[in-house]
């Protein structure tokens, strides 16, 4: 019949209009940027330095291992350990710093991370008119709460709490000194038997 591959998508057509009324994940267009879709998981931008507690630059989990830096195949982290008055490092970046611009968004570093620092961003809004220095995040840009990393990937963060939880139990075991071992009793001799007494000497004759 002619036209009928024409009224068979129209048909297509009108079947998920009607149905989006109903189902919103048929949607394929939405008011952005005043409605936003959520997005998958697994979805990945740049990455972002993981921090516990309320401090953002204190809580960092990075230890400046530089195994990212050493890792990142188009080389753009930068990584200054931090050092204490007497020149001791800190276990601590003094410098983080992640060219945008550079970066390629594998992941490697978030894989060969040991101590699960760092993490892929879903933030995509990053469009700005300067070309040079708005591309070039420091450690203050890229540090982030736990609490964000849990909304962006629940998931993986439910697997990384494990992980972090068990080490945590395996330290405080090791540092936990070790109750003294028992001395066995040493048996007793038995008792020696009591002395009779002195028998009365015999009467005189």
């Amino acid at each position: 019949m002619l036209g009928s591959g024409l009224i068979q998508g129209l048909a297509v057509t009108a079947k998920n209009f009607v149905k989006s009324f109903h189902d919103p994940a048929r949607l394929v267009t939405v008011e952005y940027p005043e409605q936003k879709t959520k997005l998958p998981e697994n979805y990945r931008n740049f990455p972002f330095l993981v921090y516990d507690g309320d401090q953002a630059i204190d809580g960092l989990r990075c230890v400046a291992c530089k195994i990212c830096e050493a890792e990142c195949p188009p080389q753009c982290i930068y990584i200054i350990p931090d050092r204490d008055e007497k020149g001791r490092p800190t276990k601590k970046p003094k410098v983080f710093d992640l060219d945008i611009s550079v970066c390629m968004s594998c992941q490697i570093c978030v894989e060969v991370c040991p101590f699960d620092a760092i993490k892929m961003d879903q933030h995509f809004e990053i469009a700005t008119a300067e070309r040079f220095n708005a591309l070039l995040l420091h450690r203050e840009d890229l540090a982030k709460s736990d609490a964000y990393f849990h909304t962006l990937h629940p998931t993986e963060a439910a697997q990384v709490d494990a992980v972090l939880a068990e080490a945590k139990r395996r330290t405080e075991a090791k540092a936990r000194p070790a109750a003294p071992a028992a001395v066995p009793a040493t048996p007793t001799a038995p008792a020696a038997p009591a002395a009779k007494p002195p028998e009365p000497p015999p009467p005189a004759v």
